[in-house]
């Protein structure tokens, strides 16, 4: 069996003290006075002997369980589980781990995991707020635990957060969909009191009426809860009932998905009959013929700033300031306009 490195055996690699180590590797060596050069010297050693810390003795010594709580949507939605992806890769490199879970949308479930994750005692929170979440987060604020909100948050909640401009990136869209000469563009979303989709479709609105050409039935509200074949159906009907719609911005991948779906079941032929634009980006999507038009967002940034967030808040929570960004969506034009 390969014999477990510990701080003994650093220590006499990089000829200092047990104690030396310990408080290099706790990140307390500038506040003792150890060197910078001895700093440097011991992580070097302990990177070099590949030294992987006890979890369990840490956690009983400092109080900390060095893992982060991520609570999202729907794990499994392309979007979420790329910006997964980026925040687990950049907590690994400050030696974090990562506990995955998903709300499917569910207030109910949102609080149990809030819970779960409280008596797990992560040492921070990322999460995306279902939509009645507002009273958890502020739960979370009053027990002063370090929180980053991703993708969505509360107006007037004093809480760091990271979003996309999602008023700008529907304005975008549908711009762009004017500037290519259709006019009776329609926008299929989900009913909801979440602020990004709030935004969006305020986006779409405030585009059209700049032009003289809003109308609002022309918006398909969904509700979130239904089957993939109720949306499937539902966005059939809308589209049979409002025929000379030219275009569509669809709020959502998933909604996407599913109007796919419903052009196919009604042979309409994309770009010819009706052009698409669908908000974040999905793989299908660059491979579908033609290729589909989206608005995506910047998921590296969002997920990398939104990590550094809240590692400041969980290292200086006396000296934290709270932060909200909101970053700019790209147009990736393809051949579905």
């Amino acid at each position: 069996m390969k014999k477990m490195i510990t701080i003994k055996d650093i220590a006499k690699a990089a000829n200092v003290s047990v104690t030396t180590v310990s408080f290099v590797l706790n990140d307390k060596g500038e506040k003792m006075g150890i060197s910078t050069e001895v700093i440097k010297k011991v992580l070097k050693v302990a990177e070099e002997m590949k030294y992987k810390p006890n979890m369990i003795a840490s956690s009983l010594r400092t109080g900390k369980t060095r893992s982060i709580g991520l609570i999202v949507e729907d794990i499994s939605n392309q979007f979420f589980s790329e910006l997964a992806k980026v925040i687990e890769s950049e907590a690994i490199k400050l030696n974090y781990r990562v506990f995955y879970c998903s709300t499917g949308g569910d207030d109910v479930r949102a609080v149990e995991l809030v819970n779960s994750l409280l008596q797990a005692n992560v040492d921070g929170f990322i999460i995306t707020p279902t939509a009645s979440m507002r009273t958890t987060i502020d739960r979370l604020i009053e027990l002063q635990r370090p929180v980053v909100l991703i993708d969505r948050y509360f107006e007037g909640q004093n809480v760091s957060h990271v979003v996309l401009d999602n008023f700008e990136g529907a304005q975008t869209a549908t711009r762009h969909l004017l500037e290519k000469g259709f006019e009776k563009i329609a926008f299929v979303t989900i009913f909801s009191e979440l602020v990004q989709m709030q935004l969006r479709k305020e986006g779409y609105i405030d585009a059209l009426k700049e032009v003289g050409l809003y109308d609002d039935s022309r918006i398909l509200d969904l509700e979130y809860h239904i089957t993939e074949e109720e949306r499937i159906e539902k966005i059939i009907d809308f589209l049979s009932k409002t025929p000379e719609i030219d275009a569509v911005l669809f709020g959502a991948n998933y909604l996407l998905l599913a109007g796919l779906q419903s052009f196919n079941k009604l042979k309409l032929k994309i770009p010819k009959d009706k052009a698409v634009i669908s908000f974040d980006d999905h793989d299908s999507f660059r491979l579908h013929s033609p290729s589909i038009t989206v608005l995506s967002q910047p998921i590296e940034e969002m997920a990398k700033k939104t990590v550094k967030l809240l590692m400041r808040q969980m290292n200086d929570k006396s000296n934290y300031h709270i932060e909200k960004e909101k970053k700019k969506g790209s147009l990736i034009i393809r051949e579905s306009v």
